[in-house]
């Protein structure tokens, strides 16, 4: 146990400092690599709905197993042979499973973008960061895309994988992100993928579901760590109204969060591949998005990493404890 949560904290740590390490051998490039190689072969157009469903299915259990294999068979052995190898490894895995710096990093580049470049500056910058159509936003669109982005994302990239590896180490945490890769590949809801890629998006929702309340709320207690530029009342209150505002049972949960807490109406209609697509909308005008609003919706997301983080060690140390006085 002291091994695992030297890793998990390690990890978090390295996270914080360094960020995701951008190379060849990521880890989760190279599950998008696997989950390709699914898709080419059980992936067949001419399919019946019925069959793409079930190869789809077929898809998440195949890269889901393979995933698992490759971290046990390099992990359980490095652990057998050294504890010590085994943590440093352990540690090395956790890192590259969290993306709360790399959030930040991305997510601060649309903000320079915006204070010291061109509008269409900013609008390649977040175009890295969303999955909307960029050409037509005006500075507020850009603006309230980045804060959304960043609110989705402070579950499924940092709290929910953190979570998962604070249950289960690298095995689960690896599990998570090649779950939630698989839904951001494969799902969508076009012709192609509509089927195919039901069982990546249904999984990815059941894996998300707790984490992305326990996120909406911790990111609703950093609310009394900024000061007056954030309400928690705001934010509870649009929390409970909006947070199905979605067609995803999770995403809009961390989104309402912030939208009261920042006093902004997000989401709404937005355009995909050239079609507008009608979205509820997500909070209240309060007042006009502002450049600044992405930094206060970084330090939601910052602090309420923080908090999980520590909440975590904690639950791992009396968990550790316990344990230690039963036998």
């Amino acid at each position: 146990m002291i091994f695992h949560l030297i890793a998990f904290a390690g990890g978090f740590i390295l996270d914080l400092i360094f960020g995701d390490p951008n190379y060849v051998f990521h880890p989760v490039r190279l599950i998008g690599k696997l989950i390709n190689f699914a898709q080419k072969l059980f992936y067949r157009k001419g399919d019946s709905p019925a069959k793409k469903r079930f190869f789809g299915a077929a898809t998440v259990i195949f890269v889901c197993a393979v995933t698992e294999v490759v971290v046990v068979g390099v992990l359980v052995p490095c652990y057998s042979r050294s504890l010590k190898l085994g943590c440093v490894l352990e540690m090395i895995f956790t890192w590259q499973i969290l993306a709360a710096k790399s959030l930040k990093v991305e997510s601060m580049k649309v903000f320079n973008a915006l204070e010291n470049g061109t509008l269409n500056d900013a609008r390649r910058a977040v175009s890295m960061i969303v999955g909307r159509d960029t050409e037509r936003l005006t500075d507020e669109g850009v603006t309230k895309a980045a804060v959304e982005t960043v609110a989705e994302s402070t579950n499924d990239g940092v709290i929910a994988p953190m979570l998962f590896c604070a249950v289960g180490g690298p095995v689960l945490g690896f599990l998570y992100k090649c779950i939630n890769t698989m839904d951001s590949m494969l799902g969508y809801k076009n012709e192609h993928y509509i089927d195919f890629g039901r069982a990546a998006a249904k999984t990815d929702d059941f894996v998300n579901f707790v984490p992305a309340r326990i996120a909406a709320i911790f990111m609703m207690a950093a609310c009394f760590f900024g000061g007056k530029d954030f309400s928690f009342k705001n934010a509870l209150q649009i929390f409970r109204r909006d947070r199905f505002n979605h067609q995803s049972p999770n995403s809009a949960q961390t989104e309402s969060v912030v939208a009261g807490a920042l006093g902004l109406k997000l989401a709404g209609p937005l355009y995909y591949e050239g079609k507008l697509e009608e979205k509820p909308y997500i909070g209240d005008f309060v007042r006009v998005p502002e450049h600044k609003d992405i930094k206060r919706t970084i330090f939601l997301m910052y602090t309420a990493t923080i908090l999980c983080e520590i909440i975590c060690i904690g639950a791992m140390i009396c968990t550790a404890a316990i344990f230690t006085h039963i036998k």
